[in-house]
């Protein structure tokens, strides 16, 4: 193997004002932040810390604290308890909606003091109630002074495995029904750590292991469905490649692999395909292989003098972005899904740019994160898709291994901003930056798409 193939797998596999008119309804553009104040209420103080936190980790909103005391009025009736039935499935939702409170949940909220929220800030009222074994979330559009939907959610027990998902669920519908764009609160975050794979909600809670082998883990990627799980594991100098479900925790591997040091895959969005890096002592090469039918083992590159690595699909599968050092040091390249029309894709300064690494597609197909070397240390980027341009997104400490939310708009990273290496989430709209998991040692994060359903773990 070349001493230049070595730096290279070494640094790169894996580093994989609201309108006063007339109001029709909020609808939400980047930069206009709706005012959002949550009703206070007795009980359910898990649901409504899990759900307060995903709506202000959501970045969509301007969260509104209520003064303390009894001094403000928080509504012209006092609202009612009973009603709500149970449906089967927990953590399933139901939705209803009108300009004004009427019918089914809405009618049994009372109506509030619309003119104080208003004056308060408040582009909208968030109300949490329970009734047995179903939470209520009223979201009250406050300029339309009426009730503009009513979700209901049969949650599992707080002992559950599946209780904060389900709840993440449930802001998730909140921010669908306020903005028209679902939430990134049922979501979780895999890395790797001492060299096992781990995973963690999206708020930085219920972190777990998710491996189920004591040998070395790296590369860990989600696919489509998130039923399941791709990481390269290190047997005898080889790397394997496996899925493992995340239900059962049983672990297949990937035919073909193994033969050689196979690193870096990448789920296709039909499921079927997977892309890889494969290196051996004539160099790194990507090839695809289906694992639907563990078959069609392709090679799509040939280096001749070149690495090519680091693999990301389009999200409409048609593009693969990748690492190439075929300019000399590694930047970034774009080629068809079957290896054709291969080309830079993310524009460098000979001599003046360093070397990139550690491609992502963004889930809306418009952008590719990365990270570059620049005076010596590793920053952030974004690439533009339609204009190829780029920009730099971080510039405290060494910032590297970027991973989309399925928004499109938040991005975790790894960070030694803080003193030591740990995970951050960035949000590209408003600049925020936020921990993720402030524990030393965190690399290569994966962010899952959506979860539907809240898959249990057991390793």
């Amino acid at each position: 193997m070349t001493p230049l193939l070595v730096v290279l797998l070494l640094v790169t596999q894996d580093t994989s004002a609201i309108d006063r008119g007339v109001r029709i309804g909020i609808v939400y553009r980047p930069g206009v932040r709706p005012g959002m104040v949550m009703l206070p209420r007795k009980g359910l103080d898990s649901v409504r810390a899990i759900v307060a936190r995903d709506l202000d980790y959501s970045d969509r909103f301007e969260i509104i604290t209520l003064p303390g005391g009894d001094s403000i009025r928080l509504a012209t009736s006092a609202p009612a308890s009973g009603g709500a039935t149970p449906r089967k499935g927990a953590g399933r939702t139901q939705s209803s909606s009108g300009s004004r409170a009427r019918g089914g949940g809405a009618q049994a909220i009372g109506s509030l003091n619309y003119p104080l929220y208003q004056a308060l800030g408040a582009d909208f009222a968030l109300d949490i109630t329970v009734a047995g074994d179903t939470a209520v979330a009223t979201l009250h559009d406050v300029g339309a002074a009426g009730v503009r939907r009513a979700i209901r959610a049969v949650l599992p027990p707080a002992t559950d495995r599946d209780f904060r998902q389900a709840a993440h669920r449930l802001a998730d519908q909140i921010v669908q029904a306020a903005v028209g764009a679902p939430g990134i609160g049922a979501t979780r975050v895999l890395f790797v750590s001492d060299g096992k794979v781990w995973q963690i909600d999206q708020d930085g809670a219920d972190r777990k292991l998710v491996s189920s082998t004591n040998r070395q883990a790296m590369s860990p990627a989600w696919a489509a469905d998130a039923r399941q799980f791709a990481y390269m594991e290190f047997q005898a100098g080889k790397g394997w490649l496996y899925l493992q479900d995340m239900v059962t925790g049983k672990r297949n591997p990937v035919s073909t692999t193994g033969t050689a040091l196979d690193f870096t895959p990448a789920f296709a969005p039909d499921g079927a395909t997977m892309a890889f890096s494969r290196a051996t002592e004539e160099g790194t090469d990507l090839y695809t292989i289906n694992i639907k039918n563990n078959c069609c083992l392709r090679r799509l590159t040939v280096g001749r003098f070149s690495d090519n690595l680091s693999p990301t699909f389009s999200p409409d599968g048609q593009r693969i972005a990748f690492v190439s050092t075929r300019p000399g040091l590694p930047q970034i390249y774009v080629m068809a899904a079957d290896g054709t029309d291969q080309q830079l894709f993310a524009p460098f300064d000979y001599g003046v740019t360093g070397s990139s690494n550690a491609p992502e597609w963004s889930p809306d197909g418009q952008s590719v994160a990365f990270h570059r070397d620049v005076a010596g240390t590793l920053q952030v980027f974004v690439l533009d898709v339609r204009t190829r341009t780029v920009r730099q997104l971080t510039s405290v400490g060494r910032n590297e291994d970027p991973t989309w939310a399925p928004d499109s708009r938040h991005l975790a990273f790894v960070s030694d901003r803080s003193g030591y290496r740990q995970l951050w989430i960035i949000d590209l709209d408003t600049g925020r930056i936020r921990p993720l998991l402030q524990v030393s040692g965190a690399r290569l994060p994966a962010w899952s798409p959506r979860l539907t359903e809240a898959p249990s773990t057991t390793p």
